[in-house]
């Protein structure tokens, strides 16, 4: 059984067909659409379930349960080959960003091991003396999973399946910059998100308070219930 997500099946759509010279397709499309031995998901596999988010709540309680709300937590990761952008798009989201601190009680910064250090630096010179704003110094402890646990909206580059995939399984508003950028599956995989109404573009002109919800994405409790399933078809199970 392979378990892997909806996007990586993007080669097969007429218009991936399209953009693949015809002597390269036999070696990066799928030789056949997925069948009962693939469980196909909507975004990566990740372990901020109900019960980590939970544990999380408790542990970054006295930290960020005192925080003015509404708490904005902005993720920051890095150019791909599939999702290319500089600081470009740094001073994209600094402007953005000023559009809707108003509506913000707080905001809390985070930027990955894959962020440029000049992108890093764009956004800090412009927020560093901001009041409402916090810029996480990558030290430990690391507050991503707190972050999951306690805020009230996202805004998360779209370069990163993993780090969107966590934040649209909390079930709360998560605006994304950057998914015009985005090339081949991972275009695919921004556009899925969008059509599930799961995440919104970031304009820039949003009020931060409003809120919107949407059933959150469950890849990993249902990818284990059809392994569990395929196993008791097999009269298996798995032991405690």
């Amino acid at each position: 059984m392979v378990i892997t997500p909806c996007h990586d099946y993007y080669p097969l759509t007429p218009h991936a067909q399209e953009q693949i010279p015809w002597f390269l397709r036999r070696w990066i499309t799928p030789r056949e659409p997925p069948d009962q031995h693939v469980v196909l998901t909507v975004g990566a596999l990740h372990q901020a379930d109900s019960a980590a988010l939970r544990s999380a709540a408790s542990v970054w309680h006295d930290e960020l349960a005192v925080l003015p709300k509404p708490l904005f937590v902005v993720n920051v990761g890095g150019p791909t080959s599939n999702c290319t952008y500089g600081v470009d798009l740094a001073k994209q989201l600094t402007a953005m960003l000023q559009g809707v601190i108003w509506s913000c009680g707080s905001i809390r910064v985070s930027f990955s091991r894959r962020t440029p250090e000049k992108v890093a630096k764009i956004i800090v010179n412009e927020f560093s003396n901001n009041p409402k704003v916090f810029i996480w110094n990558g030290e430990d402890p690391n507050p991503h999973m707190g972050h999951l646990a306690w805020a009230d909206a996202f805004l998360i580059t779209a370069d990163s399946v993993s780090m969107l995939s966590e934040a649209c399984s909390t079930g709360k508003p998560v605006y994304v910059i950057g998914a015009e950028r985005c090339v081949w599956k991972f275009a695919y995989f921004q556009k899925s998100l969008q059509e599930r109404g799961v995440v919104r573009p970031f304009t820039g002109k949003e009020d931060i308070s409003e809120n919107w919800s949407y059933p959150p994405l469950n890849d990993l409790a249902e990818a284990a219930n059809r392994v569990k399933k395929a196993l008791a078809e097999r009269g298996w199970r798995l032991c405690s």
